[in-house]
């Protein structure tokens, strides 16, 4: 039996990279809590991503996601597609002048939440062999943070044995 059976047509190479791995597109709230994954090959347009995580948003919030602010690489069949589900789409785009790495307003806690998932040791690279247990992981990811906030207690870390015994 093959070890990864399926996994060739939901792993492939992006087009500019020679990396192979898989595409996350993590719908977010203002609170940076995830509302919705969606995860696929890395050779897929943000276009597919953006519509597959529009349909599980629209499924999962039950009606209550009334704005979605998307990046300028979603096109309009994005933006159309959320507009037939009955949500209201803004485009965040950066301003022209801007020179550089600028934050974008909005945009700050996408990436914030990225860097809060990075911080866990199976999202750092695509263990997983299918895309549900990828998508599992985020959601693991995302409980352990939660917790952390509404507890207000941190795990100590490998660190803090080594501050403690020295």
């Amino acid at each position: 039996m093959p070890r990864r059976a399926n996994s060739a047509s939901v792993c492939a190479t992006a087009s500019l990279k020679r990396v192979p791995g898989r595409k996350r597109g993590p719908a977010m709230d203002v609170l940076g809590l995830v509302i919705a994954v969606v995860v696929l090959a890395a050779s897929a347009h943000d276009n597919a991503a953006g519509t597959a995580l529009l349909d599980q948003v629209a499924e999962n919030a039950g009606g209550a996601a009334d704005k979605a602010l998307v990046d300028q690489g979603f096109k309009n069949a994005v933006v159309d597609h959320g507009t037939s589900l009955g949500i209201d789409m803004e485009v965040v785009e950066r301003n022209p002048q801007d020179w550089g790495f600028v934050p974008q307003p909005k945009r700050w806690r996408v990436e914030q939440t990225y860097g809060i998932l990075i911080l866990h040791r199976r999202l750092v690279r695509d263990y997983e062999h299918r895309p549900v247990s990828s998508a599992s992981r985020v959601y693991w990811a995302m409980t352990h943070v939660m917790v952390r906030r509404l507890t207000g207690a941190n795990t100590p870390t490998w660190r803090d044995a080594q501050a403690v015994s020295a």
